[in-house]
């Protein structure tokens, strides 16, 4: 199954648990679980109630058609901002968002759903995608690794609140791939300082990779390049105890 047909799968379920309480009864039940199975286009006639604008949105969001799905559901939470509908469709919205690609733009709406909504069920899966938004931010070893760094926090911040949750298992996958990074970064770095001739700033690096990331896959090569950086280090110490000392006696009588 795809990434993104297991989300919905997920999302589904979150959000049938969050709604139903404020709808209730089984014709809710019926209302909602109709709606979110895609019935044909014919089926789809907007009448400009917030169930019937919500039944056309996720028309097009299953579809894949993300521009069209936001537009409406920005329209549900403009016109019915007290209905249970318009929860669905604030978290609907940075899901468009997301799958349009614009994670900066959907970041701040799925934070905003955790801070307007901090006891919906549908919380789990918000911080995840969350940290999804950072993770696709993500850059190479050798730029700055804020995104990383925000995105381990993310989703430690998931398992910590909700460690029995679905998302739990990629977000720990996720923040073993973020920890390798880091730790790729910091070996970069370290290289850099060994092609420049610095041992000592390149053994500080190499240091901080093994102690702050002991289970990073790149540790063989640290461990690798920190021993002949110790290396260069000695010999730099020995021949600086043969060198003849060059310096001027008066020098010597005033350091300054």
């Amino acid at each position: 199954m795809s990434t993104f047909l297991w989300h919905r799968k997920i999302f589904f379920l979150y959000i049938m648990a969050a709604i139903l309480p404020l709808l209730g009864g089984c014709s809710a039940w019926n209302s909602v679980t109709s709606m979110f199975s895609s019935p044909p286009p014919e089926e789809m006639k907007v009448t400009g109630t917030d169930a019937d604008m919500t039944r056309e949105a996720m028309e097009f969001f299953n579809t894949g058609r993300y521009m069209m799905a936001e537009e409406i559901f920005q329209k549900i939470r403009d016109r019915y901002p007290f209905s249970p509908y318009a929860t669905v469709a604030e978290l609907r919205l940075a899901d468009c968002k997301y799958y349009r690609d614009f994670y900066l733009e959907a970041l701040p709406l799925y934070e905003n759903f955790e801070q307007l909504h901090p006891t919906n069920d549908a919380i789990p899966y918000v911080i995840y995608q969350e940290g999804a938004c950072y993770y696709e931010m993500m850059d190479t070893p050798d730029r700055d690794q804020s995104n990383t760094l925000k995105m381990i926090d993310t989703y430690r911040r998931l398992l910590t609140r909700f460690p029995e949750s679905p998302f739990s298992y990629e977000a720990k996958k996720r923040i073993k791939e973020g920890t390798d990074l880091l730790a790729e970064h910091e070996y970069v770095v370290a290289e850099w300082y060994s092609r420049v001739d610095r041992p000592a700033c390149a053994v500080n690096r190499l240091e901080r990779l093994i102690m702050l990331y002991p289970d990073a896959s790149i540790r063989p090569e640290a461990e690798e390049l920190l021993a002949s950086q110790k290396a260069i280090m000695v010999i730099n110490s020995e021949e600086a105890k043969i060198l003849p000392d060059t310096e001027p006696w008066y020098r010597k009588l005033w350091p300054f």
